[in-house]
């Protein structure tokens, strides 16, 4: 028989913390070439080792570097794949409210794993300094990020055929999650916005033939990932963050999960950091099909949004996870905040005090509900 993974724990987190106003001058200073490469990393790394301090005394049991390293949750992992070189648009991403800063990527060349990617040095560091008894944890976007969702046709310069694509693409993360295993890595999360597009693009089709797309698109989905999970170590613990977008506290679409329950109860993950901190996620009851799929697999609700600084109360809290244990038994159950506070260096709109709240609120109310487990 199958059973649940310690990992991820009950109250567990997504990755993302908002970068201190040093690290922030910082960056800017190494922008303007007033310090060096090496004197931001020694303010990077200080940073970090605050940072862990700070997880640890809140309570978390898997920390992460904040991805203090990173300017966005994605591109920085995505441009250190060879093969994916960084681009400049003439726009950013058009959020609900606000546009992001213009930054992208263009597939030049063949996939392939770069055995000399910056995340590994900033995986040792973490590691390095995480306590005895804690585990370090690693965030990196998944593959899906780099498909071409604008029509049905493939059009990478680079590649004629999809399924070589999906290969390529999913062997060099296979190679690159071995690597993150070598090193040390035992608690791994793929951060996947597409799911979140998908179930909002799903629900605003205009025609039939659109739906078709984006369900070809998650079928995609569902091969490239079980792709690079086959083989992999059976006690590296690998879980999905699926969000809606988090940008300057503002989202960029919505949907319920219904639209695609179905293909992420088709995943081989042990589990699932799902965003329900308002009602563009819908309701509970897709869960039902991850679990039926999947009751091995825990699923991590995102009540607590990381957006705003006002604090959910427990009572709503408890009332929203028992309503989840209708259709997902109570021991495939966890808490977490709704996404990361920083998905980008520029982060949300609240406080680092805020932010530590909101953190303790989900470590509290979670050792409340499972205080048995």
């Amino acid at each position: 028989m199958t059973t649940i993974k310690e990992i991820p724990f009950r109250y567990d987190q997504v990755g993302s913390f908002l970068r201190p106003e040093r690290l922030k001058k910082a960056r800017e200073d190494f922008q303007n070439q007033n310090i060096s490469a090496d004197e931001l990393r020694e303010i990077e790394d200080q940073a970090i080792i605050d940072l862990i301090a700070k997880q640890v005394d809140a309570g978390l049991r898997a920390v992460t570097d904040g991805e203090f390293r990173r300017s966005w949750w994605h591109l920085d992992f995505l441009w250190g794949l060879n093969g994916v070189e960084a681009t400049t648009p003439e726009h950013g991403y058009q959020f609900n409210k606000v546009e992001t800063r213009a930054a992208s990527y263009n597939v030049a060349d063949k996939i392939t794993y770069n055995s000399e990617h910056p995340f590994f040095e900033a995986f040792t560091f973490l590691k390095e300094h995480t306590p005895a008894g804690i585990i370090p944890k690693v965030t990196i976007p998944s593959p899906t990020l780099l498909f071409n969702r604008k029509s049905d046709s493939f059009s990478y310069e680079s590649y004629s055929d999809e399924e070589v694509f999906i290969a390529d693409l999913a062997k060099a993360y296979q190679q690159t999650i071995q690597k993150f295993y070598d090193l040390g890595c035992r608690y791994l999360q793929l951060d996947d916005t597409s799911w979140g597009m998908y179930t909002g693009f799903i629900e605003n089709a205009k025609s039939d033939d659109e739906i078709k797309h984006w369900h070809q698109q998650c079928a995609a989905g569902v091969s490239v990932i079980n792709q690079l999970l086959a083989g992999l170590p059976a006690d590296l613990t690998i879980t999905m963050h699926v969000c809606r977008g988090n940008y300057k506290s503002d989202w960029a679409i919505a949907g319920p999960y219904d639209h695609v329950a179905d293909y992420l109860a088709q995943l081989n993950i042990d589990g699932y950091f799902l965003e329900y901190d308002d009602n563009r996620s819908g309701g509970f009851e897709p869960l039902a099909k991850i679990y039926q799929q999947g009751p091995a697999k825990k699923i991590v609700l995102g009540l607590v949004t990381s957006k705003f600084p006002e604090l959910e109360s427990k009572k709503s809290l408890i009332a929203r996870i028992t309503e989840a244990t209708t259709y997902v038994p109570l021991e495939n159950l966890c808490l977490s905040p709704q996404c990361g506070f920083a998905s980008t260096e520029e982060g949300n709109h609240l406080t680092e005090d805020e932010q530590w709240a909101k953190v303790k609120l989900v470590v509290e109310t979670a050792k409340k509900v499972w205080a048995n487990s």
